[in-house]
């Protein structure tokens, strides 16, 4: 063996030991450089390449480590490091294919793992939730609560959709309490959801304590609960609540983009049309570059859309349109939603024309959507004040008009033109074609009460009978109904009303031979409290009764007293109770010596010209002029006496 070789391996040798050294340090960086000096000698050392892709990989330098994979041909070989760039990455796709395309079969524990971590963020959670049941089932280790908790969050976002089936989820850990609060959240259960997230709160902080975790660490995991119970209580229309939470978890400044992006959305959310400017700022950290790869689909098409709606409450037309675009083409599942959006800031701009325009063409291409947007045309054609555009859109709906609801807005809508000939002709229709199809949609009763008084109103006693034979079969027993249809038959079919007024219950069930004497006993001219303070008195002995004497009552009756220059021989003035201004003698006071020489019209009018335009010194000389109100002088009565004394002059002060 020459010398060079020698130097060589003793190099390699050497610098291995540093690798391994550093690694146990978690000195990462001079763990690459140590690598570096072994592939300067032996570039196709493939220890060394393997040691040099996990150190970039433990310094989070993904996208540098995949290409090194790429560019020494490593990808058949370091399946599982590629596949877990590529995941870091956010490239999904490339990653699932990554693994599935791997010879290896079966796969090992770690890429069956990974594999199902990747189908969790591509949203495929039926396909991911077997995968760990799998997984859990075969394995057994130290990472079984790891692997369950995994579980219990796939099962979180399953609960969105109502008809799929949730497996039960253990509440072992704060992290399962968690994670079944989201259950119970997604299912609309927020009282439940909030007891468990108070509970997961508490073993939080104690299994941090007891870890010796420092208290901004606790915080850090504290928020991401906290945060989702503010959710909970805005749910329950505790706002007040659920804005402290979100404030207070923002003031942390938490890593977590996720986090920060649901708090500041939730909070715009609260905020709505007030608050833009906070609102504002709030909703571009919601969409920042680092939130994107943290939130799912749902979520960020939910912040997109709040991102309308604010654009919407500010008023900005050109931002609208641009950003119901985009968020048409990002998720065209709310198109419709975004349409609406658009539309509403036309109405706001007064291009109610063009809004309708836009509503009718999506009308036509989405027949799913149809009947919801002839709604919002006719919410648009009202806000113009057309109501019989907004008639003909409701009768346009064929047999959906015939719905109780559709019925009472076209009802209003006649009533409202004056055309109620035509109300009452709807009623009928609608009664006819319940009749005739018999539907069950739900409580008519209300409409069928409300037909039958109408068209009582109106003279049609045949069709209220007919409405009121309907509310009849839904309620048998209310007495009201059967007396309403005993009258509308009277009208048209006396055998008929005689016939149902039989079931009607007699007089005599319905009051008793107590009640009718306590009636008959009444003292009908009393009041009410004089009635009851007579049945408190107590009741005096009757002449033929023997009883005590008792004594008389102290309270005497005084009499009144009279005025101290009161003369009986002398009539008192018949006007004495009329107030001073409506008695005959009363005149009204005067200005005063000055009130004369008081100029009246226009500033700087000469005296002279003052008793041409003075019209209360005039004499009504048109009396019949309607424009010109007739007044009556009271009837002239003794002149008061004045006081006297002239008024005192006002002390003169300083301008």
């Amino acid at each position: 063996m020459s010398k060079d070789t020698t130097a060589k391996e003793a190099l390699i040798k050497a610098a291995y030991a540093d690798v391994h050294k550093f690694g146990n340090n978690q000195e990462f960086d001079k763990a690459v450089k140590a690598v570096n000096r072994i592939l300067g000698v032996a570039p196709d050392d493939q220890t060394a390449l393997h040691c040099k892709v996990v150190c970039l990989m433990q310094l989070s330098k993904f996208d540098e480590a995949l290409k090194f994979i790429e560019k020494n041909r490593l990808a058949s070989v370091l399946i599982f490091e590629k596949a877990y760039c590529e995941y870091r990455l956010n490239k999904q796709l490339q990653a699932l294919k990554t693994i599935d395309d791997a010879a290896v079969q079966p796969l090992p524990a770690k890429l069956k793992e990974l594999r199902t971590q990747i189908l969790y963020r591509l949203e495929r959670y039926e396909d991911c939730l077997d995968a760990y049941k799998e997984i859990i089932k075969n394995s057994s280790d130290d990472y079984e609560d790891e692997r369950r908790t995994n579980l219990s969050a796939v099962a979180a976002n399953l609960a969105l959709d109502k008809d799929k089936d949730v497996p039960e989820v253990p509440e072992d850990t704060y992290e399962q309490y968690f994670n079944s609060a989201c259950i119970q959240a997604n299912r609309q259960k927020f009282v439940e959801a909030e007891r468990k997230l108070r509970t997961s709160e508490k073993l939080c902080r104690e299994f941090l304590e007891e870890e010796g975790a420092s208290e901004e660490e606790i915080l850090e995991e504290l928020d991401v609960i906290r945060v989702q119970l503010a959710y909970c209580l805005q749910q329950q229309g505790k706002i007040k609540e659920a804005s402290v939470i979100y404030a207070e978890c923002l003031r942390h400044k938490p890593k977590d983009a996720a986090l920060v992006a649901v708090a500041s959305n939730n909070t715009v959310v609260i905020n709505k049309d007030q608050n833009v400017f906070d609102s504002k700022k709030k909703i571009r950290a919601a969409m920042a570059d680092a939130c994107e790869p943290k939130l799912t689909s749902r979520q960020k098409q939910t912040i997109a859309l709040n991102n309308c709606l604010l654009a919407l409450y500010t008023n900005s037309s050109d931002q609208v349109q641009q950003l119901t675009q985009k968020l048409t083409q990002s998720y065209p599942q709310v198109e419709f939603e975004a349409l609406l959006i658009r539309c509403s800031q036309l109405a706001k701009d007064r291009k109610h024309k063009e809004a309708i325009e836009q509503l009718n063409k999506f009308a036509s291409a989405h027949k799913t959507h149809e009947f919801i947007s002839k709604f919002a045309i006719i919410q648009l054609q009202l806000l113009q004040g057309n109501r019989k555009d907004a008639i003909e859109t409701l009768l346009s709906l064929g047999e959906a008009k015939y719905k109780p609801g559709i019925v009472s807005a076209l009802v209003s809508l006649y009533l409202g033109t004056d055309n109620k000939p035509a109300a009452s002709a709807l009623l009928k229709s609608a009664v006819e074609w319940y009749k005739q199809n018999n539907v069950s949609s739900g409580d008519l009763s209300d409409m069928w009460r409300q037909a039958a008084e109408f068209h009582l109103r109106g003279g049609a006693s045949e069709t209220a009978a007919s409405s009121l034979e309907e509310l009849l079969k839904l309620k048998p027993n209310d007495m009201k109904v059967l007396a309403q249809l005993v009258i509308a038959y009277a009208q048209f079919n006396p055998k008929r009303a005689l016939e149902i007024s039989r079931k009607l219950p007699k007089l005599e069930t319905l009051t008793t031979a107590s009640e009718i004497d306590a009636l008959e006993a009444a003292n009908w001219v009393m009041s009410a409290k004089a009635a009851k303070k007579t049945a408190n008195a107590k009741v005096e002995p009757s002449p033929s009764t023997p009883a005590t004497d008792k004594k008389k009552s102290g309270n005497r009756k005084r009499k009144g007293k009279l005025p101290k220059n009161y003369n009986a021989e002398v009539a008192p003035d018949p006007e004495r109770w009329l107030p001073k201004y409506e008695r005959t003698g009363f005149r009204k006071k005067r200005g005063g010596a000055r009130a004369k020489d008081i100029i009246k019209g226009s500033q700087g009018m000469a005296s002279g010209a003052a008793d041409q335009y003075d019209m209360s010194n005039r004499a009504n000389l048109n009396k019949n002029s309607p424009a010109t109100p007739v007044y009556q002088e009271p009837t002239p009565g003794p002149r008061q006496q004045h006081r006297k004394g002239g008024h005192k002059k006002k002390k003169g002060g300083r301008f």
